[in-house]
């Protein structure tokens, strides 16, 4: 028997639409069916699900991909990109975060629905489930690979390195892999 959970999240990131900078607020539901017995596993998919979305997401700018030039720029600036693919309306925005979320927490929890409303909807709040965000965005994308990743370029592998399936270096770093690391004395 599955266990259904649901979690909330405030971020803030700022959007590039039709030429211009606006910083939003955020408000986020996630509702989750837990599908692995390992506590230790439920904890890490959501510290993966909050680092993602605190860490990486938060302060960055949510941006279309086809935004070339303004992408370049920001980047110059030093600013950290999220390339979606259409413009960054709400319900896009909801689609892609499920899709993520559900991909880094890699089967251990599973997003079957969320919320999202921000400062900018003015109140309105877009519920949106899993089977309309995966028949909308199923290819595959940097929103559907288990890495930390918001633009495809970051997701790239140069030709020169071997490619490793389910290879989590980066959430190892972070504390935050699937396996546990070994007690100290012991091999």
């Amino acid at each position: 028997m599955s266990t259904r959970i649901e979690k909330d999240f405030y971020f803030q990131t700022a959007v590039h639409f039709e030429n211009k900078f606006y910083v939003n607020s955020y408000e986020l539901t996630i509702s989750v069916l837990v599908e692995t017995d390992s506590p230790r596993e439920q904890n890490v998919a959501m510290d993966r699900a909050s680092y993602f979305l605190m860490s990486e997401l938060q302060n960055s700018v949510l941006i279309h991909k086809k935004e070339i030039e303004a992408i370049e720029k920001y980047k110059n600036a030093g600013i950290k990109i999220c390339e979606i693919p259409e413009e960054p309306f709400d319900q896009i925005i909801g689609m892609i975060l499920l899709m993520k979320l559900n991909a880094i927490m890699e089967n251990r929890l599973k997003i079957t629905d969320l919320v999202l409303g921000s400062s900018m909807s003015e109140g309105v709040r877009f519920n949106i489930v899993s089977e309309v965000a995966e028949s909308l965005f199923s290819e595959m994308n940097w929103w559907n690979k288990p890495t930390i990743c918001m633009t495809e370029e970051e997701c790239k592998v140069s030709p020169d390195n071997v490619v490793k399936l389910f290879d989590d270096k980066d959430w190892k770093e972070l504390g935050l892999s699937w396996k546990e690391k070994p007690k100290k004395g012991k091999k």
